[in-house]
């Protein structure tokens, strides 16, 4: 991508270099005809059978059109007919409505292609606008499908900016949710990738910054979300293969997200790889690249993923560790590559067979009522042979006492009087049973800033334990961690209506016994 994807990263450059490992043969991969010396990148599929991509054109204007920092003219959108084999035909400007003079790039679409969202400079009613050190931010872009079949009503996003930027706009499958890349105020690192809720009357809520899962100090951008729940984005502040990488995470259905996954060295190099789609159909997709073997400076490949087809069985027993009986309807935790994977529930006889793939590291952690938690966790790789076989045995300890959770005040860390009740006990257990190692773990609910409630989350954790260390309890006895707002109990996210009962479930704190070889004398 090199100087190019500045525009759409904020004009920020940045190299990085890391080690990684390869993977097998995952992809079968193209460079495009279409591909030129200069820039073509950004794809994004407009229905099934067309494709979007951004590159630089020469206008015909008197003044100089070109672009200073790489001397390419500015970017335009266009558009062409997908081939059978990946290939671009029947190439036009997509829109005179969307093309200015100046840059336009990374769009998506709504599934009926009536609404459409894209990057552009900060130019609009004739004004190119800078900010307060002289540099044209990117802003976001919405414009739907007038009468004529053409596009009007261009507007931008409410929560652009001249002093920040925002773009790479892609949405969710349901198309209620809008992922873009920002460096505004909250960001995390270099440039973050949010989300914001469409709501159904066409406004936008609150801006949520993904959080560290997916963030990093360095860059994150190119956000796509496929057809089955996964997050694509390109970042160069995680272990890869150099530079920009192409990652995937899951999006589970609170909202939460599973470990980002690089996507191997086929799909990335040594070089910027970005802005990746797929269709998960098909598993026919784009990705862009300056990779050295490339026709210029960024091209636009081709792929097709070649599905995993070796397999292999994991035979999941859940046992009382005391007792050795079978612990019927237990949910087991499974993480792939360290990637998070739905939980299974084992049937009345404590069994499950899981279907893995072969030569995947796989952890598995078994939770029950009743039972102590953190769950006994297990670990395998499985063997490159077909079918083969592997039983994984969870053993659990059954939980000795019940420590109830607490709860706080909106915006408040102050031990309430309920909360007082509940802590005695919980001083009286650690009392009766001096071994006992507990995690206080604090929570808030979703109303405030990311920031602003990972703080207020550490504080309630803090006055927790004070108040249990007041009542002689030894520190070294307990741990404190404040989560923020990220692991909520219900729907209550950013964005989502919710009465004061519901948000008053997520102002909590709750306890982990840490020391599960605990066992009642």
């Amino acid at each position: 991508m090199k100087k190019i994807y500045t525009i759409a990263v904020f004009l920020i450059g940045f190299i990085i270099s890391l080690n990684a490992q390869t993977t097998e043969d995952q992809y079968s991969i193209k460079n495009l005809s279409i591909n030129t010396e200069l820039s073509n990148f950004g794809t994004s599929f407009y229905g099934s059978d067309k494709l979007i991509f951004s590159q630089p054109v020469k206008r015909k204007f008197i003044i100089n059109n070109v672009w200073k920092p790489n001397n390419q003219p500015y970017l335009d959108l266009y558009i062409g007919d997908i081939q059978k084999d990946g290939e671009i035909s029947n190439i036009k400007k997509f829109s005179s409505k969307l093309n200015t003079r100046y840059h336009e790039a990374d769009v998506c679409f709504s599934k009926d292609k009536k609404t459409v969202y894209f990057s552009r400079s900060n130019f609009q009613n004739g004004r190119y606008k800078k900010d307060s050190l002289g540099v044209n931010r990117i802003k976001l872009f919405k414009a739907v499908v007038g009468p004529n079949n053409e596009w009007t009503n261009v507007e931008p996003l409410p929560f652009n900016n001249d002093n920040y930027s925002v773009g790479h706009p892609a949405l969710s499958d349901d198309g209620k949710t809008l992922y873009f890349i920002s460096d505004m105020p909250g960001t995390l690192g270099k440039t973050d990738i949010f989300k914001v809720a469409i709501n159904s009357d066409g406004t936008y809520g609150t801006p949520v910054n993904l959080g560290p899962k997916i963030n990093t100090p360095e860059r994150e951008m190119f956000p796509f979300v496929s057809g089955n729940n996964e997050l694509y984005f390109s970042s160069d502040g995680r272990e890869g293969f150099g530079m920009l990488d192409v990652f995937k995470a899951a999006i589970n259905n609170d909202g939460t997200y599973g470990g980002p996954v690089n996507l191997g060295g086929e799909i990335n190099s040594d070089k910027d790889d970005f802005a990746f789609i797929i269709d998960n159909k098909t598993l026919k997709g784009y990705f862009s690249s300056n990779r050295s073997e490339g026709k210029g400076d960024d091209d636009i490949y081709f792929f097709k993923e070649i599905p995993v087809i070796c397999k292999q069985n994991v035979n999941i027993v859940v046992i009382d560790k005391q007792t050795k009986a079978a612990i019927p309807n237990a949910v087991v935790s499974i993480t792939k590559n360290e990637e998070d994977l739905p939980d299974v529930t084992v049937d009345k006889d404590g069994k499950y067979l899981f279907v893995a793939d072969c030569d995947t590291k796989y952890s598995f952690a078994s939770n029950k009522m009743d039972y102590f938690y953190p769950a006994v966790l297990k670990t395998i790789t499985t063997s490159s042979k077909k079918d083969d076989v592997q039983t994984v045995v969870l053993e659990m300890n059954r939980e000795l006492i019940n420590l109830n959770t607490i709860y706080f005040d909106f915006d408040k860390y102050n031990i309430r009087p309920d909360a007082a009740v509940e802590l005695d006990k919980v001083v009286a257990y650690m009392k009766k049973y001096p071994t006992l190692k507990v995690e206080v773990g604090s929570h808030t609910d979703s109303r405030g800033s990311f920031k602003y409630n990972e703080k207020l989350s550490e504080k309630r954790a803090e006055s927790t334990v004070e108040y249990i260390v007041s009542k002689g309890i030894d520190s070294s006895r307990i741990t404190a961690k404040g989560y923020g707002e990220r692991n909520l109990v219900n729907k209550c996210s950013d964005g989502v209506k919710c009465i004061e009962e519901e948000h008053q479930l997520n102002r909590r704190t709750e306890f982990v016994i840490t020391n599960p070889e605990f066992i009642k004398n």
